[in-house]
């Protein structure tokens, strides 16, 4: 289902069922003295509603922050891939093929293999690990006669050091998220604001409802952005696996 109508579809479900809620229960309770409880019930309010959405507020940001990195961070991995090619079109053979096999394998091994399960949440196998371990040896046993291509032997270790940083950084992303305690304690404080409005009083019931909805459907659009948001290479605004695709591109073309 497109994303824009799952999004619908939640905050009118959330909205919906507060509001029946809303309508039962004002019915149910007594229509006198309801007012009573709302500068107590506002005070409390206050507290509890300002303090989950500060924390709703302060995850979604640094959801947001995650996803800009993971995509830079997926850009600087590919980039150093290519640019470890290109100091290697200056080794001689067979070092300079094997260099070019290698950086190619692994752009193929991550956009077609770690890419999907980054995006599924399972574990990533070793097979990129072995690729840049065996890349690193290639590039450090490559053999010099002179003075450029020890030049540009240092300059792809030095290139496939900032692969292995990059890519360290993109597993430790995809394996973020948001941990159970932030949830239970987001989860606890939707729920302890939403109940506080049915201790309000004063408008009618409908006009009541429709405020108790209000409410609860901002409160769901929080949680709806912060699901889609808890691992930047899945959900609604997923990192792809572009920056490897365009990289594989000019690897196979010779950088």
């Amino acid at each position: 289902m497109n994303l824009f109508l799952t999004g619908v579809f939640w905050v009118v479900g959330v909205m919906l069922v507060t509001a029946v809620l809303a309508v039962i229960l004002r019915r149910a309770r007594q229509r006198v003295g309801r007012e009573a409880n709302n500068e107590v019930a506002g005070q409390v309010f206050t507290v509890v509603g300002g303090v989950n959405v500060v924390i709703a507020a302060f995850v979604l940001i640094s959801l947001f922050d995650a996803m800009d990195k993971a995509q830079d961070t997926a850009y600087e991995e590919a980039n150093a891939l290519v640019a470890v090619q290109w100091a290697g079109e200056s080794l001689a053979e067979p070092d300079r093929s094997e260099v070019a096999k290698l950086t190619r394998s692994y752009a193929t091994v991550v956009s077609e293999q770690e890419w999907p399960d980054m995006q599924a949440g399972l574990p990533i196998s070793a097979e990129g690990w072995t690729l840049l371990s065996n890349l690193q040896t290639a590039v450090e046993r490559a053999k010099t006669t002179t003075e450029r291509q020890e030049s540009s032997r240092v300059a792809a270790a030095s290139q496939v050091w900032n692969v292995y940083q990059a890519r360290q950084v993109r597993l430790n992303s995809a394996g973020s998220g948001v941990s159970s305690v932030v949830w239970f304690a987001i989860m606890v404080g939707s729920l302890m604001s939403v109940a506080l409005m049915f201790m309000f009083g004063g408008p009618g019931v409908y006009s009541y409802a429709i405020i108790v909805s209000m409410l609860s459907g901002a409160i769901g659009l929080l949680l709806f952005a912060i699901y889609q948001l808890q691992n930047p290479f899945s959900g609604g605004a997923s990192v792809g696996p572009d920056a490897f695709v365009s990289a594989l591109a000019r690897l196979s073309h010779g950088g």
